[in-house]
C-alpha cells in the first residue's frame, strides 16, 4: 500500500481545495447534475421511434442525425443522454369507425409490434424487451436499455375487446384510449366535431376494466376533460397521462387542468411531461407554417386510410415541410415550469417524463434524447435533490406501474374465486 507522509497529504488535500475553489459555480451544478443523471434509473414514457423504425434506411443501431431526418431516437443518443428505459408507442391515427377499418389498422398494429420485436432481436446485446416493472432495473444492470412497448390509441382494437390480451402478450403495458379525433371508446380532447359519447363510452367502460384486469396501465393523454373523469370513476387502479403537460402554464386542451390534476393525484396516478413545444408554451403563430401544413393534412386525408406507401409518402413530405418552415420551440426551463406547478399543486409524487420524440417532441436545448441531462440540470438549478429527481425521472411512473400490476394479480384472484 502506498503510504503518503503528512506534508504529501496536506499538500494533495490543499491541491483538491484549490481545483474546487477554481471551478466555477456553473460547472459545480453540471457535475453534480451529471453525478445524479448517471446515478437514477431515467424512464421516458413516450416515444412515437417504431414511426422511424419504418423508414427505408434509418438504423437505431447507428447514431442518426437528427436535423437531417434521423429522428429524435437511437441507440448511441440513448448513451449520450443517458435514458436507461423508453416505451416505444404502437400508434395508429384515427380513421373510420367501421369493422373494415378496424381490421385493416388491428393488422398495422401487429405489424408495429413484429417491427419492435425484430429490431429487439436484432440489437439484444444492446437492448431487451421488458415487461414487467422490475425490467427496466434489471436490463440496466446488465448494461442494456430497457425497451417498454405502449399502446397510442386504442382505435386498432375496434369492437373486440379480446385484442386487449392479443396487445398485451406482445408486450403492450398501456393504453391510450383515443388520440385526436373521437373513437369508438371515448372522445379526444382535439376532435372539432361534436361530442360522439360525452365523456368515456360503454364499450369504453369494459375497455378500462379489461385493461385493470390484464395490468396494462390506462393511459388518459389524448382524451377529452369528460372522459378523464368517466375513467377516474371506474377505474381500479392507477392512470397515467403519458405525455401531457399542465393547462395553467400552458392553455392547451391537450393538457390536463388543475382540477384534472388534483383528481389524478387522488386516484394515485402520474403526469409524464412532453417536451412538444405547443404543449410547452403558448408559441407565435406563423400563418405561413399553418398554411402549409394545412394543405399537406388536406392532400393526405387528414393522414386517415392510407395504405403504407401513401403514408411514408406523406411522412417525408411532412419532415420535408419542417425544415423548410422549423417549428418554434419553447426551452428546457419553460418545460420544468410545468415541474414546479405540479409539484406545487399536488405534490412530488406525481410526475415525470413522457418526450413524445418522434412524435413531435423536441426543445430549443432538449431536441433529440442526446440533451437528456439538460432536463436534470434545469431540476438542479432550481433546487429539486436527488431524491425529488429520481421520482421525476422512474420514481413515480414506477410506483404506478407496480400498483397497476398489483391490482391486476388481486382481480385475477378474484375472478378465479367466483
Amino acid at each position: 500500500m502506498r503510504c503518503f507522509s503528512l506534508y504529501q497529504t496536506t499538500i494533495l488535500c490543499v491541491s483538491v481545495l484549490f481545483a474546487f475553489s477554481c471551478t466555477s459555480p456553473g460547472e459545480r451544478l453540471r457535475q453534480k447534475a451529471e453525478a445524479i443523471h448517471a446515478e437514477v434509473l431515467t424512464l421516458d414514457s413516450h416515444v412515437d421511434t417504431p414511426l422511424m423504425l419504418m423508414r427505408e434506411g434509418f438504423d437505431i443501431g447507428k447514431r442518426n442525425d437528427p436535423r437531417d431526418g434521423g429522428g429524435k431516437l437511437d441507440f448511441p443518443r440513448m448513451e449520450e443522454g443517458g435514458l436507461d428505459a423508453v416505451f416505444f408507442a404502437v400508434f395508429l391515427g384515427q380513421g373510420a369507425l367501421t369493422p373494415e377499418a378496424y381490421e385493416r389498422n388491428h393488422q398495422r398494429a401487429l405489424d408495429i409490434f413484429g417491427m419492435i420485436h425484430e429490431t429487439l432481436n436484432e440489437y439484444q446485446d444492446v437492448a431487451g424487451l421488458a415487461l414487467i416493472s422490475d425490467d427496466a432495473f434489471r436490463l440496466r444492470e446488465e448494461g442494456r436499455f430497457a425497451i417498454y412497448i405502449g399502446n397510442e390509441n386504442g382505435y386498432p382494437i375496434g369492437k373486440d375487446l379480446s385484442l386487449l390480451q392479443t396487445y398485451y402478450d406482445l408486450g403492450s403495458r398501456y393504453m391510450g384510449l383515443s388520440h385526436t379525433r373521437h373513437n369508438q371508446i371515448c372522445d379526444s380532447s382535439t376532435d372539432s366535431q361534436p361530442p360522439l359519447h360525452n365523456g368515456l363510452s360503454e364499450f369504453g367502460v369494459e375497455v378500462v376494466g379489461e385493461l385493470n384486469r390484464l395490468g396494462m396501465m390506462v393511459d388518459v393523454t389524448h382524451i377529452s376533460d369528460e372522459a378523464f373523469y368517466d375513467v377516474l370513476e371506474v377505474t381500479k387502479a392507477p392512470v397515467i397521462a403519458s405525455h401531457s403537460n399542465a393547462r395553467a402554464i400552458c392553455d392547451h386542451p391537450r393538457n390536463l387542468d388543475d382540477d384534472m390534476l388534483m383528481a389524478l393525484a387522488e386516484n394515485g396516478g402520474v403526469l409524464q411531461l412532453c417536451v412538444l413545444s405547443a404543449y410547452v408554451k403558448e408559441m407565435e403563430s406563423d400563418p405561413e407554417r399553418e398554411a402549409a401544413f394545412a394543405a399537406l393534412r388536406e392532400k393526405w386525408n387528414n393522414f386517415q386510410d392510407l395504405t403504407d406507401e401513401e403514408m411514408e409518402q406523406a411522412r417525408s413530405e411532412w419532415w420535408a415541410l419542417n425544415s423548410k418552415y422549423p417549428a418554434p420551440m419553447a426551452t428546457v426551463a419553460d418545460l420544468v415550469d410545468h415541474v414546479d406547478h405540479v409539484v406545487t399543486l399536488i405534490g412530488i409524487d406525481h410526475v415525470g417524463i413522457g418526450t413524445d420524440f418522434d412524435g413531435g417532441g423536441a426543445l430549443e436545448d432538449c431536441y433529440d434524447v442526446s440533451e437528456m441531462e439538460n432536463i436534470t440540470l434545469e431540476l438542479v438549478r432550481r433546487g429539486y435533490n436527488k431524491e425529488d429527481i429520481e421520482k421525476i425521472w422512474s420514481g413515480n411512473f414506477m410506483r404506478v406501474f407496480r400498483d397497476v400490476e398489483s391490482i391486476a394479480k388481486e382481480l385475477k384472484v378474484l375472478e378465479a374465486a367466483l
